[in-house]
Parts: C-alpha cells; structure tokens; sequence
C-alpha cells in the first residue's frame, strides 16, 4: 500500500535538515521545536528508518537522510513555486493606464464596457490628467496628446487631432443663415492651450479680414465644451473626441472647415508591454478599439459651406 506522507511532516524535515537543529526549524516554520520533532518522528515512522542521528546538543542526517533531503527538497521548491502561481492566478491583476481627462470621458470610458465584460479578471487603475500634463511614468500605459512621436518602449499613433466649429442648436438656428458674420457677432471659445487656434482655422478657411468680436479661453476641454452647450458662443470642438457630443445633439457643427493639426493620440507602452500579457493584451486592445473613428454626422442640419 503506497504511502500517505505529510507535505508538512517533509517540509519540517528538510528544513531541519538545512539548519541542522529542530529549534531553529521551528523558528522559521512558526512552531514549536516538540512540533518540529513530533512531524519528523512521525515521518521516520512511516519510512522506517531515522532520518537524523540524535546527539546531546546536535543533530546531523543519517545517510539515508541526506539521500532523501537531496531528491525531496527540489521537489517542494517546484510545489511552492506552483501553490504561488495559482494563488496569484486567482487573484485580479491590476493594470495602471493614464490619459487626458477629456479622453477618459468622451472616448475610453463609453468603450469600458466591452473591456470588463472581455476581461473580468483584470482591473484598471486609471489615472487623468489635464491636457498639456506630463503623463504618469509609473502607469503600465499612457494615452498622450503630441505633436511629435514621444520618446517610449512602444509607440503607436491612434488617430490625428482635428477642430470644428460647434454650437448649442439654439445658437445655429441663429447664426447659419449669418456666413463669416456669424463669427463677429458672439464670443468664440477655445481651449487656452491653443491661443491662436481660431485665428489658424480662419485662415485654413481662407477668411482674409477676420475680426471676431471676443475669444475666451478655458484651460478644461469640458469648460469649452460645457461654455458651448450653454450658448456662450462657437466652439472649437476637438475630433473625434467630441463625436458623441454631436450624435446626440448637444454641440451642432456650424461650419465645414475644419482646423487639422500635427497633433496625435499616442498610446505609449512604458515597459515591455509583450513580456507581460495582460498589458499586451489591453495594448492591442486600446488599439484595435481607438484608432478607427467615425466621420460626423450632422442629421437634419445644414453646414454653412459658403464663407
């Protein structure tokens, strides 16, 4: 009959045979030293032969003792490594990812949905941050706003970063009929990381006397955005970001013409994003999921076109 030994009766065992001393056994293994014995007695009990030869102040291995040390200690290094494995397979892992706040709202949050539901065993630790702001370094991956390729483990370019001009509906039953005029007669909102943005878009829209009545600035895409819902004034609506903002109705692109820019969404792997699974997969997931958009669509409304 095969025997039934003791995982813990041969991790005492070896451990004592490591430091040569049940007392000092028992200190690492949290027992006692008559617990320490009472396993190896019990296991000797079962092998039919002692283990160690007992001294006055010491114990050393008997030959047989030493054999088994030799084959049963790898054997427990691979158990534990295994025990270790499943344990933290079973536990959620967790991925760190930074990325502008406007991005987070408008285009990763409507999408999370489809990752959780994918990957229930992975959470995400998300972090934003204004545009402009350096990105965390310590996150697994980053989403920045760049005018050239950042410096990274791993680039990849998401899309291109475009403008239209927008407003309340409200304020395009108002001022479509109104051309270039349109854009004297309210304030025109911006972010303040473009001062001149407005002044690009006009000339891009070939508009050679152009005198708006005020620009305001905000340092929050959601302060422009908000500053437009609320009739302030014309927007420059950053895209594809802003598309949710038009399908339902919100914003109202005004004008054709957009203002494009050498600015992209990179995502950025900060490590080696392949030698770790779970991120390579968030990476081609971010990836497969943000780099095609959709055009706008402007239902029921006419684009002013003729500047």
């Amino acid at each position: 009959m095969p025997l039934q030994m003791s995982t813990r009766g041969l991790r005492c065992f070896c451990v004592a045979a490591k430091c040569l001393s049940f007392k000092h056994a028992a200190e690492q293994l949290f027992l006692t030293p008559s617990a320490v014995s009472h396993q190896i007695k019990g296991l000797e009990e079962q092998l039919g032969f002692d283990l160690f030869i007992r001294k006055t102040r010491a114990i050393e291995l008997s030959r047989a003792g030493k054999a088994l040390y030799h084959k049963v200690e790898p054997l427990l290094i691979e158990l534990n490594d295994v025990l270790n494995q499943a344990k933290s397979e079973s536990h959620n892992e967790t991925l760190q990812i930074s990325m502008p706040e406007f991005f987070a709202s408008e285009i990763f949050i409507p999408k999370m949905s489809h990752w959780t539901a994918a990957n229930p065993n992975i959470n995400l630790q998300i972090e934003t941050v204004k545009s402009g702001a350096e990105t965390a370094k310590a996150s697994d991956l980053s989403i920045v706003l760049s005018s050239t390729k950042p410096n990274a483990f791993l680039v990849q370019s998401l899309f291109a970063l475009r403008y239209v001009p927008a407003c309340n509906h409200a304020r395009f039953m108002e001022l479509n009929y109104l051309g270039k005029k349109a854009l004297e007669s309210i304030p025109l909102i911006l972010h303040k990381a473009r001062p001149w943005a407005w002044h690009q878009w006009a000339e891009a829209a070939n508009i050679k006397d152009f005198n708006p009545k005020q620009i305001i600035q905000f340092d929050s895409m959601f302060g422009v955005a908000r500053a437009a819902q609320q009739g302030l004034g014309i927007a420059l609506a950053p895209m594809p970001l802003a598309q949710n903002w038009f399908k339902e109705k919100i914003l109202v692109p005004l004008f054709e013409q957009e203002l494009k820019t050498k600015d992209h969404y990179y995502l950025v792997s900060n490590q080696d994003a392949k030698a770790q699974p779970s991120i390579e997969l968030l990476r081609k997931w971010l990836a497969e999921e943000l780099t095609t958009k959709e055009s706008i669509k402007v239902d029921n409304f006419s684009l002013i076109s003729g500047i």
